[in-house]
């Protein structure tokens, strides 16, 4: 167990306490979440993302250790297993290593070298090893019998035995994936006849590049390509200059039998060593790929979930279309639906002062306090429209995305929520809910539906959820919890809860009314001592019986904060939001060991600004009012846009049409920028230039350089 913790720490650079501190807490049922925010001072201060990995490489290694004894036991059980062998396998660190120390005694189906030793070639192959002077076919007649018919199948049987040897050498496997790993190149060719069917493949119908600079993007898509039928890809080196370093290992003396040497090694690479390796790489590759276009989608994921939520208001939201119309919603501060309709401003029916008229009355009989226009099909028009319309009072409108209203609508969450309204209504509702509180209406989505990804079906599909699935329950637990109105698929992402836990806590409040208090949470069904630890601090009372309910202070921390009322001469209520009080206090009186200047220092911050929501504001973005389609663009244009997307290779930005257009990550800025989001964030307002358009494949280059 030390020997993981050991390699965990200096594979990662964090300190050996740190690592076995926080994998015993990750161990012992605790979330990341909840380590990250109360466990500081066993953790030494790491953050989520460090806490995140040592959870992948103690996983990854704890896997390691298992195949480790595997492998021991399987050599052990055919009597080959030597002291020198066993040290070998207990100090191994990688798994391909790992695999080649197993190889030569790895159970073989039928293979050519396999055969030939059955045939009693063995012999003849150790002898050609030695390479000592004599005459090969005086001695490859002595091993010429009814199986082996001449000399001639006698030193090919000998040579695939040795070309095993040689494929089966963990050193000379190392050498040759060093060679890979510096020099191969990755290269696609069109398979012929598919040129017109696989044209948005064309970049990739003779593409070569190094595979160590092939960037992500590039990689999924040329493996789509090829997944797809369209491309034949190879990942190899320059196959003289690998023979070149291999055979002088081998072939060393200049006697006949070298040759014979020389040609099993040739073979060795060929058949065996090169597309093994290159299988690896590929993999490897693979791999790398995904996890680089996890982390965008993950990231991009979390700004989306921590966009500014309007908050507790009464919005009228509309999924705008043109022949079906526009359908029209009216949410309480709660998010509730009051009403529902469908207007027909545009064409073909051009009902426009019918349906003025609708939205004027609606706004004043639900007391409207902003509109939220769903961003796709005839998304401009309806804004147009609703923003000439005369209000009694002052209403904002604002465009919200819809990507994955459409799944919502149609889910079982949804049917369950609105099971007396069709898809067009529940959409609607949903965009309604997602300006005023996007985190709380996306955790009903699937992630891979909010269209923020790059590539995100062409990934490990596992480890996409795992990261998406980790990346929702980081923002819920950063923003917090009411525990009275949250929905059941916002409570399932609260540290140490799940989605039955969740249930029970929906079904407990049904039953019994709200919570008036955390400690309440002990009466629901299941939710024990380890459950209240981990979530208690990420879920908010408001107006309950003790007002730390309502902050981010864990339960377990309350004697402490009421030890500091007392020594005030105050009640609890009395210093919360009394920063005069707060800055009196001094941590170091209340020290100990579980409770250090880090989680003392979050206390007060706490205490001074309880349940503060971390997200920012939410702004207004007005589109160029001239710009309505793709063809009103011209070079040179500059243009008001917001970030709809990031990826490794730049950022697309809404201008206020139907499609969005490009910066690629060389026009981000006037600086180089190795990753787009060192510059640009989800939903950040931008001012970008018109590089060019290109009408008949509708795409837009633009640029954010000054």
């Amino acid at each position: 167990m030390s020997d993981v913790y050991s390699f965990i720490s200096r594979s990662l650079s964090l300190s050996l306490k740190s690592v076995e501190s926080t994998v015993q807490l990750l161990e012992g049922g605790a979330t990341i979440p909840f380590i990250s925010r109360y466990r500081k001072e066993a953790t030494g201060g790491l953050d989520e993302v460090q806490i995140g990995n040592i959870r992948i490489w103690n996983e990854k290694y704890r896997e390691l250790e298992k195949r480790k004894e595997f492998v021991l036991q399987s050599i052990k059980s055919q009597e080959k297993l030597t002291p020198e062998l066993s040290e070998q396998i207990h100090g191994c660190w990688d798994s391909a290593e790992l695999e080649d120390l197993y190889l030569p005694f790895k159970p073989k189906r039928q293979t050519r070298a396999e055969i030939a030793r059955r045939k009693g070639l063995e012999g003849l192959a150790k002898w050609l090893m030695m390479q000592q002077e004599g005459s090969v076919e005086t001695k490859a007649k002595q091993f010429v019998h009814d199986d082996v018919p001449d000399t001639g199948s006698a030193l090919k049987g000998a040579c695939d035995i040795i070309a095993e040897w040689v494929n089966e050498d963990a050193r000379t496997r190392q050498l040759i994936r060093n060679i890979f790993s510096r020099e191969a190149f990755i290269t696609s060719k069109v398979i012929k006849g598919k040129e017109e069917e696989g044209e948005k493949y064309t970049d990739y119908f003779d593409f070569s590049t190094p595979l160590w600079r092939c960037p992500s993007h590039r990689i999924l898509a040329i493996r789509r390509g090829e997944a797809e039928g369209f491309l034949r890809i190879t990942i190899s080196p320059d196959d003289e200059k690998c023979l070149d370093r291999l055979v002088p290992r081998y072939a060393k003396n200049n006697v006949p039998a070298a040759d014979y040497v020389e040609e099993a090694v040739t073979d060795a690479y060929k058949r065996l060593l090169k597309p093994s390796i290159e299988t690896e790489f590929a993999n490897l590759s693979k791999e790398k790929a995904d996890e680089a276009a996890i982390a965008v989608f993950a990231e991009n994921l979390r700004q989306l979930l921590l966009a500014p939520p309007l908050g507790q208001q009464r919005i009228l939201a509309i999924d705008p279309g043109f022949r079906t119309g526009c359908k029209v919603v009216c949410l309480n501060e709660q998010g509730d639906l009051l009403h529902n309709e469908t207007i027909y401003p545009h064409p073909p029916q051009n009902e426009f002062s019918k349906s003025a008229g609708k939205v004027v009355k609606l706004v004043s009989t639900y007391r409207i306090d902003a509109i939220a226009i769903g961003n796709g099909t005839a998304s401009r028009e309806t804004e147009r429209f609703i923003s000439n319309l005369r209000y009694e009072k002052e209403v904002k409108v604002f465009v919200v995305s819809e990507s994955g209203a459409s799944v919502y609508s149609a889910s079982k969450t949804a049917r369950e929520e609105f099971p007396e309204y069709d898809v067009t209504v529940r959409g609607a509702v949903s965009i309604g809910r997602r300006l005023s509180d996007p985190l709380a209406e996306l955790v009903k989505i699937d992630p891979k539906s909010i269209g923020v990804g790059q590539y995100q079906h062409d990934v490990d599909q596992t480890k996409l959820k795992h990261s998406l699935d980790q990346t929702v329950e980081s923002c819920v637990n950063l923003v917090g919890v009411n525990l009275n109105t949250a929905s059941r698929h916002l409570l399932t992402y609260v540290s140490g809860l799940g989605e039955s836990l969740a249930q029970n806590i929906v079904d407990w409040r049904s039953a019994n009314g709200p919570f008036r208090s955390r400690k309440e949470l002990k009466k629901v069904p299941r939710l024990g001592p380890k459950a209240f630890e981990q979530c208690a601090g990420f879920l908010r009372i408001a107006d309950a019986e003790n007002p730390l309910d309502n902050s981010a202070v864990h339960p377990e921390s309350y004697p402490i904060v009421e030890r500091m009322a007392r020594d005030l001469h105050c009640s609890v209520k009395e210093l919360i939001r009394n920063k005069p009080l707060i800055m009196a206090i001094d941590i170091n009186r209340y020290m100990t060991e579980e409770a250090g200047a880090e989680t003392l220092t979050d206390i007060l911050q706490e205490l001074e600004k309880p349940g503060r929501d971390p997200r920012s504001t939410v702004q207004m973005l007005e589109f160029d009012p001239d710009i309505r389609t793709i063809n009103d663009l011209k070079e040179g244009m500059k243009l008001p846009g917001i970030v709809t997307n990031i990826t490794n290779f730049g950022c697309f930005v809404d201008i206020g049409i139907k499609e969005n257009g490009l910066v690629h990550i060389s026009e981000i800025a006037d600086r180089f920028v190795s990753n787009p989001t060192e510059v640009v964030s989800l939903h950040q307002h931008v001012e970008v230039k018109v590089l060019s358009v290109d009408i008949e494949r509708k795409r837009i280059a633009l640029s954010m350089k000054k």
